[in-house]
């Protein structure tokens, strides 16, 4: 046990964070943050008390982001976290006093909700002014999170648009443009999606259960992870689109051309799939009870 006002010694630390096993020296836990509760701990101006038969000192927080917080301190970098484990860090840092490293993550996390979309350039009100003239467009413009339910958005253009977390339910899109549209987790429950251009666009995770998407193109198109349940996708042109993990179950592929397409892991149970064009399509993992193939081009296809 260290008593108050003893220096502590240069030699390594030896520290357990919650059941983690940490080793670092005092120059670290003290220069770069000296105001922090971790410099005062190893001032010296405190009693510290040490594990008798391993020397460890022990210190009752998650020992999961200390590390994290050690390099910090050594090299004054942050890592690359996910929102949620950037929100821990954060805690740790504010219980340890390590206000700079406080500052940081604040800056870091603001920055990402500065870029990822979230806020919209227009209401819904808005939209509904814009649509009433001609040849709408929309390219690239942030429509994140907005509620388009039921609008009748035929022919408008949403190429390169950010449209995350839109609600397009039972919404007129007949013909319009969604090329390269960042569309994660949108939803377009019973949707009119006919002859719609989609080639590129990102709709990871987006719901389209029961939408028409009657010969739209979905070529190169990112739909993993995504709701397709009992959707219309006659004569629908995905080439190398991906669909792994999709949910497909009770939609109708007929004659859809899939060449290329990744439907592994992806759900096809009921779904019809007669005379489509399935050539070096992958699908491995794929569940296709009671699929109808009857017709269907698998020439190359992984299984």
């Amino acid at each position: 046990m260290m008593g108050s006002g003893d220096p502590w010694p240069p030699s390594q630390v030896l520290l357990n964070v919650g059941g983690k096993k940490y080793a670092t020296t005092v120059d670290t836990l003290t220069q770069r943050e000296p105001e922090s509760m971790l410099a005062a701990m190893f001032s010296g101006r405190h009693t510290v008390s040490t594990d008798d038969e391993t020397g460890m000192i022990f210190i009752d927080r998650d020992g999961k982001h200390f590390r994290h917080i050690l390099n910090w301190l050594r090299d004054g970098v942050i890592p690359t976290l996910q929102d949620s484990e950037s929100q821990e860090l954060l805690r740790e840092a504010e219980y340890y006093q390590l206000l700079g490293l406080v500052d940081n993550i604040n800056t870091s996390l603001n920055k990402r909700k500065d870029n990822d979309g979230s806020v919209a350039e227009l209401t819904r009100t808005e939209i509904i002014k814009c649509i009433q003239s001609d040849r709408v467009r929309f390219r690239g413009v942030n429509l994140s999170g907005l509620d388009l339910s039921k609008l009748d958005l035929s022919f408008v253009d949403f190429s390169y648009a950010c449209i995350r977390k839109t609600n397009f339910s039972r919404a007129n899109l007949q013909k319009a443009k969604f090329g390269d549209a960042e569309a994660e987790d949108s939803v377009f429950h019973d949707a009119i999606l006919r002859e719609c251009e989609l080639i590129g666009a990102n709709l990871h995770g987006a719901l389209l259960d029961r939408a028409n998407l009657q010969s739209a193109n979905l070529q190169d198109a990112c739909l993993t992870e995504c709701s397709l349940y009992e959707a219309d996708l006659r004569s629908a042109h995905l080439q190398s689109a991906k669909l792994t993990g999709a949910n497909l179950k009770g939609a109708n592929l007929e004659g859809a051309n899939l060449k290329g397409a990744k439907l592994n892991s992806a759900n096809l149970q009921g779904a019809n799939l007669q005379r489509a064009y399935l050539r070096e399509v992958d699908l491995r993992d794929s569940k296709l009870d009671g699929a109808k193939l009857g017709g269907a081009n698998l020439l190359g296809a992984i299984r």
